[in-house]
């Protein structure tokens, strides 16, 4: 009796393991870009929100069958994903003189259409951020989208119909020529449904039933974040303000770390992360380069020598060559330690970490500079304090909005641009000498400590 039941039970929970809703939230995904592994990233956070949103749908993913099996095998066991592998759609607009190359396959968006188990699709972009449920969207018609633009409908989230008729038609289109502005699916799409500009907003019917027919979604289903840094704050009457995109310079997305606090939105994708897919795979590296930077600071703390810094009233003329490339390798090495560790850091690491990391990284290789030609710290470090300062003036949190808060850190720049200049002369300064450390006259006798001035 008892393993009848457990028998019933196991079945009950296969059937629903293999339950297939009537709608479903789709994403694409393809590789062949610098940045494929932060979209993947941004995918997998935006499909998680909607699982913790307790959708009632699918989560779909278009993927290309070149996208590494390693991450459709996540997608599919821990995200609880269904996948469509296809083969990638040749983008016929590749000649066109504005044509960028990274929208090279986003017509793979088409396959959406293709999804002919399901009453309505809402497909999506991987940089919307979800604050609350949609499911009403699945109400909507044949095709309906957000006009983020006053006059250009937003691909980033829009419910579809799909159709197999629809798709076909789409794919003649593409033959054609159909008439593209941008190359992309953007372009495509709204020259396909021209006409929506002219349809009615999408209400929900309150019985449940869809719509027929093409429809303007109201703007809170695809809130430009642009639209916040200038008051700081959403003001979207139209509409549920539900869902974020962020349609911004593709290296100022979300994910990011450095895009916040330049973007304050940024900050709230990573609290989304972290309830969902966390650092896992950023912590490692962010805590072996941690160490190797505090064995740099320690190593060049203790091992710093002891040497007395001569300055002489009337160098040699032959000497004026060697202090000039001292001065252009100290100069330059400085630009490094402010550069290099922002490229080893991991892109998509929690913005705190982040610029933890970059600040501990920045400091201990102008430590190796303080120590090798000999300067003072602060003029060295000032670039640094000057990081920090920014960086508390532009997250401060109390500004009345977006245009204050950009004087602000005019202000900061314009009063801290001085200091910066004052900084980099002292440096030069005090490169403009002769070193018994690192310029010695060789075949001379050395001149004692008690001979010399002290610099």
């Amino acid at each position: 009796m008892v393993l009848v039941v457990l028998m019933a039970i196991g079945s009950a929970r296969g059937e629903e393991e293999e339950k297939r809703f009537r709608n479903a939230y789709a994403a694409m995904m393809y590789v062949g870009t610098p940045r494929d592994y932060e979209f993947y990233v941004g995918l997998r956070v935006m499909l998680r929100s909607l699982k913790n949103l307790k959708v009632e749908a699918d989560l779909v993913v278009i993927a290309s069958v070149d996208v590494p099996t390693q991450w459709t095998e996540t997608l599919k066991n821990e995200d609880g994903v269904k996948l469509l592998m296809v083969k990638n759609k040749e983008n016929p607009y590749q000649k066109q003189a504005n044509f960028d190359n990274r929208f090279k396959l986003t017509l793979n968006k088409l396959y959406a259409w293709t999804l002919v188990d399901y009453d309505r699709v809402v497909m999506l972009d991987s940089d919307n951020l979800f604050l609350h449920k949609t499911d009403e969207l699945f109400q909507c018609g044949q095709f309906c989208a957000v006009f983020i633009n006053p006059c250009i409908f937003h691909t980033g989230l829009f419910v579809l119909q799909p159709s197999m008729e629809v798709f076909k038609n789409m794919l003649h289109e593409l033959e054609i020529g159909r008439n593209n502005p941008d190359g992309a699916d953007q372009g495509f799409l709204t020259s396909y449904f021209s006409d929506l500009l002219n349809q009615p907003l999408f209400h929900p019917p309150t019985n449940g039933t869809k719509l027929d027919g093409t429809y303007r979604l109201p703007l809170g289903y695809q809130m430009d974040a642009s639209y916040y840094y200038l008051k700081l704050k959403w003001r979207v009457p139209c509409g549920p303000n539900s869902v974020i995109t962020f349609p911004s310079a593709p290296l100022l997305k979300p994910w990011y770390w450095w895009s916040w606090p330049v973007l304050p939105l940024g900050i709230v994708w990573h609290e989304q992360r972290i309830k969902t897919v966390g650092y896992g795979a950023e912590i490692p590296v962010v805590l072996i380069e941690s160490a190797l930077y505090l064995l740099v600071l320690v190593v060049t703390r203790f091992s710093r020598p002891n040497i007395t810094k001569l300055c002489y009233k009337q160098p040699e003329k032959n000497f004026i060559w060697l202090q000039t490339m001292v001065k252009m390798a100290a100069v330059w090495s400085m630009l490094a330690a402010y550069t290099v560790p922002f490229f080893f850091i991991p892109r998509t690491v929690h913005p705190l970490l982040g610029w933890a990391l970059y600040l501990l990284g920045s400091s201990a290789l102008s430590s190796i500079i303080i120590n090798t030609f000999l300067l003072p710290s602060l003029p060295v470090l000032m670039p640094w304090l000057g990081i920090i300062g920014a960086l508390a003036v532009t997250a401060f949190p109390w500004y009345s909005n977006g245009i204050v808060r950009a004087l602000a850190l005019f202000g900061y720049s314009f009063c801290f641009a001085p200091l910066l200049w004052g900084s980099l002369q002292k440096v030069l300064a005090c490169l403009n000498v002769e070193r018994e450390a690192f310029l010695p006259r060789l075949g001379e006798y050395v001149q004692s400590p008690q001979s010399s001035k002290l610099y």
